[in-house]
């Protein structure tokens, strides 16, 4: 089974805090000598140093000065804040609304060049009509209690598919045949929303492929992912969206797309599966 997508941000948190930890060993001083020093409790000390917490800049800044390494402080700020990057809260990146979210991704949607995307229950926001787009966003600000922004948002969102027409990018999308049939919105969204499906899948840089429900699995579903180049995944989670930088998580992410597209079907056998959830809907 794949490890927990937060997987990478405890260890991050725990990389952090070896380094912290080899910083005071070398100047000599305790745990206990250094927490007393800076006006901690032993008990924050430690968990920094075991990678329970992410430390504040003002810890980092203390931690440096009393341990006689300030220099060292700008790249120890960096690290903590790229841990931060990695695990961010629905309720902290949606607090004004949606528009916001849907904006901070729009740089790098421009500068990735193979996008990977695997979608277990809904049609990527790369391949959305407007009116299910809308729909979703919908639930969410209902469910979640944010601020109604949704007309923005869709706006942003439309506007970021202009990079399946843009530049020279390949995009290869998975879905699970449980994502056209799971309804978001009327019967005329949804055959709308299938339909459109179907044109961007005739695109040359676009490859769609559908998991059937009858499929023979050797590769579990999984929450959905979205891989930007060789860089970084995107997981989204019922309670946040995990970034993942490191090397070898991205690889197992690219293990896992390469394992589950040998279970779909393309071309004509795809473009069946979604005239059958057309037909299913009406």
């Amino acid at each position: 089974m794949a490890p927990s997508p937060s997987s990478s941000v405890q260890e991050a948190r725990r990389a952090l805090g070896r380094r912290l930890r080899e910083i005071r060993t070398e100047t000599g001083l305790t745990a206990r000598a250094l927490a007393a020093r800076a006006g901690w409790s032993e008990s924050k000390s430690s968990r920094i140093e075991n990678g329970l917490t992410t430390p504040s800049d003002s810890d980092l800044r203390r931690y440096t000065e009393l341990c006689g390494v300030p220099e060292l402080y700008p790249d120890l700020a960096a690290a903590a804040h790229g841990i931060d990057e990695m695990y961010v809260e629905w309720r902290r990146l949606q607090r004004s609304g949606l528009r916001h979210g849907q904006r901070v991704h729009v740089p790098l949607y421009e500068r990735t060049h193979q996008f990977r995307v695997y979608e277990p229950g809904v049609i990527p926001g790369l391949l959305q009509t407007a009116d299910y787009a809308r729909s979703i966003m919908g639930r969410i600000v209902t469910f979640r209690g944010i601020p109604d922004d949704v007309e923005e948002a869709v706006t942003v969102r439309m506007d970021r598919q202009r990079v399946l027409r843009e530049g020279n990018r390949r995009f290869a999308f998975l879905l699970e045949e449980t994502a056209l049939r799971s309804r978001f919105g009327n019967a005329e969204v949804m055959a709308a929303q299938l339909g459109h499906l179907l044109a961007v899948s005739t695109l040359p840089q676009v490859s769609l492929g559908i998991v059937p429900m009858s499929a023979d699995r050797v590769m579990w579903p999984l929450e959905g992912f979205w891989i930007f180049d060789d860089e970084q995944v995107i997981i989204e989670l019922a309670t946040a969206q995990i970034t993942v930088k490191q090397p070898s998580e991205v690889h197992l992410y690219a293990r896992m797309f390469s394992e589950l597209a040998e279970l779909a079907v393309y071309g004509a056998g795809a473009r069946s599966l979604v005239a059958e959830a057309i037909k299913a809907g009406e």
